[in-house]
């Protein structure tokens, strides 16, 4: 049986060597995130995921700051390895970075207090479901993506220079942009020791 959703996520891959030559516009790679975004799924409906979307200069600026308090952080000796890796990121087009409004969650905790400690576990569940749908569409439209986590080291930087409310906490970042070399081959994990089936 053939499936264009399996397919799709088939194409979904980590792409490092990323470039700025974009298939498709900005506005409709903006477009496209805020509808992958805007369809993913939440649990009461919360739609508690919020994303910021930095392309040319304000996503080398990110990346800049990333790589400043990585420096505070990683030996000297060791940093080499780790400014390599930032700056292929900042190679790329853009990133998306995703957030939880927990003004949200803490809504919902007070509305529905018989589910209170599930609404973060939740969001946090929609949320990646919502990373996923971005990295998918964005596959589905040629351009390579990663799901990078510098949080919490980058939630100041990040507040500081793009004015994000207090109740967004960074959760990931998506830097993305042309596909600048073949993928590797995925190893996949037995179907025995994976899943059980019954009935």
């Amino acid at each position: 049986m053939s499936s264009q959703a399996i397919s799709l996520y088939k194409k979904r891959r980590s792409q490092y060597a990323l470039g700025k030559n974009l298939p498709i516009s900005q506005n409709d790679t903006t477009h496209l995130i805020k509808q992958a975004v805007r369809e993913a799924p939440s649990a009461f409906n919360a739609q508690s995921s919020r994303a910021v979307i930095l392309f040319g200069a304000e996503n080398q600026k990110f990346w800049g700051r990333a790589k400043d308090e990585l420096r505070k952080i990683v030996p000297a000796d060791a940093f080499a390895g780790t400014e390599k890796k930032i700056d292929s990121f900042a190679a790329g087009a853009g990133t998306v970075l995703f957030f939880i409004d927990t003004d949200v969650v803490k809504g919902l905790q007070e509305q529905f207090a018989l589910y209170a400690d599930n609404f973060p576990i939740w969001a946090e569940q929609s949320n990646g479901m919502a990373q996923f749908a971005v990295w998918t569409a964005l596959a589905d439209a040629d351009i390579g993506a990663s799901l990078q986590h510098y949080n919490p080291l980058v939630d100041e930087t990040v507040r500081e220079a793009w004015g994000v409310p207090a109740s967004w906490t960074l959760r990931a970042q998506m830097p993305f942009g042309s596909n600048e070399a073949a993928f590797g081959e995925k190893a996949y994990v037995e179907d025995e020791a994976r899943f059980k089936v019954f009935g």
